[in-house]
């Protein structure tokens, strides 16, 4: 588990038949026990990348993901991938790219989100930019929007 300015994170990678993947973040609370990941391997690899981007150091995630399921919520969740770092869009923006979905079933999709962080729900507001929804909890929202704005500035202002 790594500690974070937002409380623990958990990660899990799965190794199915195709590969080594993350297959779950969780913020605030441990995953169930997984069998041990090899010095070097993946998960290793999943925490050094998010230790790097609580310290300002990565912007993106160069990761394999495995996300369950077909239809909706994939989709949703791969809209939010091309999010830019330090950038939001409201749910009704998320909803229009999908070609006019609802807007309350992007924030359920949102809230469905096996991998926070890598796939960035919290950059997901409400009309007018407010601050509404997240998994886990609106001040880690607050701070994880917060803390991309201020990296973003620094690397634009130096």
């Amino acid at each position: 588990m790594l500690q974070t300015p937002v409380g623990p994170v958990s990660v899990g990678v799965d190794g199915e038949a195709d590969g080594e993947a993350v297959c779950a973040v969780r913020l605030g609370a441990a995953l169930p026990d997984r069998p041990a990941d090899p010095p070097g391997g993946l998960l290793e690899e999943a925490v050094a990348q998010l230790r790097a981007y609580f310290d300002g150091g990565r912007t993106d995630f160069a990761l394999p993901l495995r996300l369950p399921g077909s239809g909706f919520a994939p989709a949703v969740w791969a809209e939010l991938s091309q999010i830019p770092y330090g950038e939001t869009r409201t749910y009704g923006e998320v909803a229009a790219a999908l070609g006019g979905a609802s807007p309350r079933a992007v924030g359920t999709a949102c809230n469905r989100n096996p991998l926070p962080l890598l796939v960035p729900c919290h950059r997901v507001v409400g009309a007018g930019g407010k601050l509404v929804g997240y998994g886990g909890g609106l001040s880690r929202k607050r701070w994880l929007l917060e803390h991309e704005a201020q990296v973003r500035m620094r690397q634009l202002w130096g």
